[in-house]
């Protein structure tokens, strides 16, 4: 174990906003849906870690707010934004930014964590293999699944800022910016979820409960393995 704790951070958007790349396939109240139950997945693989002190949920959704304390995070309001910036401007990296600072402000130095929303086959066991094995002193990340963007950005130093740099593109930013490209073999916690394969993805390497229950409910497609119909 790590010997400071570390603290991770979630940013989610309005579920008005929920995965727009899945529009063709889902309607906005089941995008919605999906959004919560991979939230659910996430949170509740995030908080089993042992290394994890706590988790906080920064978003402006109060649907998303209620979910995320009952899990047992702690939320975060949307931080408002005098100006936008071209460069971030879903202001994921600003309401990370605000949610970190919050967090050393209420426990003082301490390791950050900035983990996406949507890794519904997130294992505990690998996120806790990933903190175990990250350099100390330095910023590392996990490169999602499809290469070019952030799964995690980790802080393995207690006063060092989270200095987020997510949207398209990311991994190359944050490692341009001095960020070790940690490479475990952590399927789940490399999945995020943006697209229809995205989710096959996850489903073929077992989602959570929240996740297949919500996949069951709205009625998407779970593949056939030999004839065998896949329960997530």
């Amino acid at each position: 174990m790590r010997p400071h704790a570390v603290h991770a951070v979630i940013a989610v958007k309005s579920l008005d906003r929920a995965k727009s790349r899945l529009a063709d396939r889902l309607r906005p109240e089941h995008r919605a849906q999906l959004v919560l139950a991979m939230l659910a997945d996430t949170v509740s693989a995030t908080v089993a870690v042992p290394q994890v002190a706590s988790v906080t949920v920064v978003t402006p959704d109060p649907v998303v707010a209620e979910l995320a304390g009952s899990l047992g995070a702690a939320v975060h309001p949307e931080p408002r934004r005098a100006v936008l910036d071209p460069a971030d401007p879903d202001g994921l990296n600003t309401a990370l930014t605000d949610a970190a600072t919050a967090l050393r402000h209420r426990y003082g130095p301490v390791e950050l964590l900035a983990l996406q929303a949507d890794l519904p086959a997130l294992r505990p066991d690998e996120l806790s293999d990933m903190l175990s094995t990250a350099p100390v002193g330095v910023r590392s990340v996990v490169v999602d699944h499809a290469g070019t963007g952030t799964a995690a950005l980790f802080v393995g130093d207690t006063v060092a800022a989270l200095d987020p740099r997510f949207g398209p593109g990311s991994a190359v930013r944050h490692i341009a910016a001095g960020a070790v490209d940690l490479r475990g073999d952590w399927p789940g916690l490399r999945l995020d979820v943006d697209t229809a394969d995205d989710l096959d993805r996850a489903i073929d390497l077992g989602t959570g409960d929240s996740t297949c229950a919500a996949l069951q409910d709205i009625g998407w497609p779970i593949r056939v393995h030999e004839g065998v119909r896949r329960v997530c």
